[in-house]
């Protein structure tokens, strides 16, 4: 029976005869392959959309193919829910969004942290346009194309649809400061964390012996060290052996965040291997061999680095294509950076033996900065002016201020029998709308933008 756009007077009514009755028959969707007033954190979707049944439903970038399906009111306007549509598939990892007042059809898809207008055409002409619907979101095509991070769809100037081979290209991140206390962890594990939602696939490593990240994302789940189970598959263990410890089975999944990151955990036993560890020869370059088994399996790679110029520090900035340097721009913080950039200079010296070019810093980024008004007015655009001014070293446009919410995120637990058991949460999930959770977002938007993926 065809659909007809007049009968549909209210929002209920273009999600009943339209969208349950007409659409997801149309396209091959099963009642146990939708699913309707979906609750995901604080996001409310109309309807969620699997090319296969799964129960129950995680959305991260393994999930299958989906589609999310927006019904509004005849009379509204598509374009005021454009912004939201996009949150929706960007914070969920979710590639295809259909938006519908029942009048007008439109289907996007989700390119990087933003969407693209794929398809449009009026609700009375679904009919004759329902082959094209279903090569961008029917189930059969979603199975047939086996899709997930590999292929995007465009309309061509003909308004035929092609599909292109994405290219992989991973990205790897140092975050380096030979200085502590200047939100090094903080800015790893929340960057990650917004990186992630913007569909990025991330991987953490933890270079610390401190192993402040991998605490930070929640992977110590253990209360004395006689349950420690990270001790015998943690970092060192990648970089003791060419053969054994694939970053595939040494990587954790860390929902700290949702999406879910992968974490390569630290441990303290870093500290008393690396003398043994620095004899060994190549072990300066085993990471860069293994994570090129898992370049097309993340976009990504943050790597949080010690406070030192030791061989943890070496090993991360040879491996990493580009740097961060946080600081909280106070004066030994600054004087540090003198340090910084002799050891880098050490650093690319080795990386031109081994053929492989210069790190590229992306700049300084201004960490912990007090919120105090007469600070932020006065004093903060003279220390940011200060750095490429003394150090010859770019400034990051983003600022990341000192917040209460950013260390309450950070110590929340859970209580599990008598122990109480660190539970942290990215700032981003656990007050998304956040003005910290908001300054990560926008970082996340820099560095992408910075390194190419955007």
């Amino acid at each position: 029976m065809p659909f007809n756009p007049e009968l549909c007077r209210n929002e209920s009514e273009v999600e009943s005869k339209l969208i349950v009755q007409y659409l997801l028959p149309q396209l091959g969707y099963t009642p146990d392959t939708w699913h309707q007033e979906v609750a995901v954190g604080s996001i409310r979707l109309d309807f969620l959309a699997f090319a296969a049944q799964v129960i129950p439903f995680v959305l991260d970038a393994n999930s299958p193919l989906s589609v999310v399906m927006e019904a509004k009111h005849p009379k509204q306007n598509l374009n005021n829910h454009v912004p939201r549509l996009r949150h929706y598939l960007t914070s969920l990892n979710v590639r295809y969004g259909l938006l519908t007042n029942g009048k007008e059809i439109r289907i996007y898809q989700k390119l990087q942290y933003d969407i693209q207008l794929v398809f449009q055409c009026p609700g009375k002409e679904v009919e004759t346009k329902l082959d094209k619907i279903k090569t961008l979101i029917g189930r059969d095509s979603f199975k047939n194309r086996q899709l997930k991070d590999d292929f995007e769809i465009k309309v061509d100037e003909k308004n035929l649809i092609i599909e292109t081979k994405r290219e992989h290209s991973m990205k790897i991140i140092a975050i380096y400061h030979n200085k502590g206390g200047v939100g090094k962890t903080t800015t790893v594990v929340n960057l990650a964390a917004a990186i992630r939602k913007k569909g990025k696939r991330v991987l953490v490593i933890d270079f610390d012996s401190q192993a402040n990240t991998t605490f930070a994302t929640g992977l110590v789940k253990f209360d004395d060290e006689e349950f420690d189970d990270i001790k015998d598959s943690n970092l060192l263990q990648v970089l003791q052996s060419e053969e054994l410890y694939p970053i595939s089975e040494v990587a954790r999944k860390s929902n700290f965040c949702n999406p879910e990151i992968d974490v390569v955990p630290a441990h303290i036993n870093l500290m008393r291997n690396e003398t043994d560890l620095n004899a060994l020869e190549g072990s300066r370059l085993v990471l860069i061999d293994k994570l090129e088994y898992v370049k097309d399996k993340y976009d990504v790679v943050l790597i949080d680095t010690p406070p030192s110029l030791n061989l943890y520090a070496r090993i991360a900035l040879i491996t990493s294509d580009y740097l961060i340097i946080p600081s909280d721009l106070k004066p030994f913080a600054n004087q540090g950076l003198t340090n910084v950039k002799e050891f880098i200079k050490g650093i690319n010296t080795f990386r031109k033996q081994i053929r492989k070019p210069p790190i590229e810093t992306l700049g300084v980024l201004a960490c912990k900065i007090s919120t105090n008004n007469q600070f932020v007015k006065h004093t903060l655009p003279k220390r940011l002016e200060a750095i490429p001014k003394r150090y010859n070293i770019e400034v990051m446009d983003t600022v990341i201020y000192d917040r209460d919410d950013l260390a309450k995120c950070a110590e929340k637990s859970l209580i599990i029998g008598d122990m109480e058991i660190a539970d942290p949460m990215s700032v981003l999930d656990f007050k998304p709308d956040s003005i910290a959770a908001q300054e990560f977002e926008l970082l996340a938007i820099e560095v992408l933008q910075k390194i190419g993926l955007s």
